[in-house]
């Protein structure tokens, strides 16, 4: 999204046949209310003649510029190469595994923009579009955490087929509405306390932490959730948080309706109301924000960052080019694979009897794809590891990457925290999250900063 200056107008995205730019203009009589053009006219047909008219005239006008992918509309096949596809740790060929691929991605949940939801805040805005890309990609790679937690990296979406009510329970947990887990109404209002208003576009770093605080209300999920700070992962302190002590509590009220009985399709899985035992591993999602350069990707990363695609414990990466967030799943050859945001779909409602309809929560068009010289450098990398065994796995083959000669890790890999690190468990109260961030991170958002006017 790239709302232009008063005066001026910048447009950092390279226009793409698989999109149009809408203009909506408001506060002058004479000018249509929304402007669509294709994106190689836009610059000099519309803003051209708009904005020499209004600064000749001196008419206050508010212009938002968004770009909206065409959902079914002219998107470029999937390459015939040799190279191989690799998808979220899943390998296919893109000669014989079409279907497959599609597949996959069809099964990813997909978040985009969406309108008409009810006031986040109770007065504030309802619709994310323009501000929300970033809190999108956020929920679609948690929402990957969620599906391997209860359905399995193998797991597959099928259009009008009945799912398991594990399903519908991670579904239900992102719908827009204030009483849901991971709404973009609870997103956006977790974000305040993280220094962002309501309706400000986030980083990724933002997003993962805001998304961390939200599992606490999960018990359903019962998810470990680790943001390394500083380019660190340090092994101990996360074996620390998975094996501290968490009982397996029935699924909070606070993201399903309260009367179960007549939830029948959509109804609690048959682990959610599990005894007080405690688990002897807390399923782990580990996000790690980084910032692989200045202004563009450092290409030695580039290497490593493909690697983390090919891991089996592989949630993806949100990132993006600068205004524009994406949630990248995958890549073949040098090219990366995402979910776009980009679109503007109505927000949905649940049916009477809590059956959620849900085609527009899957991507049916074949994925977008860009360079990966083009990603900007601040993304933030995730993983899911199920089992302790699973996280020893995912050290191991961090490990083996290191000692490749023409890999440079993107972060370090430690087994203990060092003196020069604070030790996070013996922070005083008043050492917010915020304050850490800063040490490292408080420049991180302004790549993707918004203009207003």
């Amino acid at each position: 999204m790239t709302t232009p200056t008063r005066g001026a107008v910048r447009c950092s995205q390279r226009c793409e046949p698989i999109g149009r730019w809408r203009l909506s203009i408001s506060g002058a009589g004479w000018m249509p209310s929304s402007v669509i053009v294709d994106g190689a006219q836009w610059m000099q047909k519309t803003l051209g003649k708009v904005f020499h008219r209004t600064l000749v005239s001196r008419i206050k006008v508010h212009a938002t510029l968004t770009y909206d992918t065409l959902r079914f509309g002219d998107f470029e096949d999937f390459p015939e190469t040799t190279e191989p596809v690799w998808i979220l740790g899943t390998k296919y060929s893109a000669l014989t595994d079409k279907d497959e691929i599609f597949s996959d991605v069809t099964s990813r949940l997909w978040f985009t923009y969406r309108k008409n939801f009810s006031p986040i805040g109770g007065t504030g805005p309802t619709s994310d579009n323009g501000w929300g890309c970033m809190l999108r990609c956020g929920q679609m790679i948690f929402a990957q955490a969620l599906i391997c937690r209860h359905l399995g990296r193998d797991w597959r979406w099928v259009n009008g087929k009945q799912q398991r009510d594990e399903y519908y329970n991670i579904l239900n947990a992102f719908l827009d509405k204030k009483d849901s887990y991971y709404s973009i109404h609870q997103i956006a209002q977790m974000g305040v306390g993280e220094g962002k208003s309501i309706g400000q576009w986030y980083g990724p770093n933002t997003a993962a932490q805001v998304l961390k605080k939200l599992t606490f209300f999960d018990n359903w999920s019962s998810l470990a959730v680790h943001v390394a700070m500083d380019n660190t992962v340090i092994i101990d302190d996360i074996k620390m948080l998975c094996k501290s002590e968490s009982p397996c509590a029935g699924a909070a009220a606070a993201a399903f309706p309260p009367s179960v009985g007549q939830r029948r399709f959509n109804g609690y899985p048959s682990g959610a109301n599990c005894s007080e035992d405690t688990l002897a591993w807390k399923p782990l999602v580990l996000l790690i924000p980084l910032r692989l350069g200045l202004s563009e990707i450092n290409e030695a990363y580039i290497k490593t960052l493909k690697k983390c695609f090919m891991m089996p414990q592989s949630l993806g990466v949100i990132g993006g080019k600068p205004n524009s967030a994406h949630y990248f799943i995958g890549y073949v050859d040098d090219e990366l694979i995402y979910l776009d945001p980009h679109t503007t779909q109505p927000a949905v409602e649940p049916f009477d009897d809590f059956s959620i309809p849900d085609e527009s929560f899957h991507c049916q068009h074949p994925p977008c794809r860009m360079s990966i010289c083009d990603l900007d450098p601040s993304i933030a990398v995730g993983f899911f590891c199920s089992t302790e065994e699973d996280f020893n796995d995912w050290c191991k083959r961090m490990k083996m990457i290191s000692q490749e000669k023409d890999a440079l890790l993107m972060f370090e890999l430690m087994d203990y925290q060092t003196a020069r690190f604070p030790d996070v468990h013996c922070l005083t109260p008043d050492f917010t999250d915020s304050e850490r961030l800063e040490r490292f991170f408080d420049s991180e958002d302004e790549d993707f900063e918004i203009l207003s006017l």
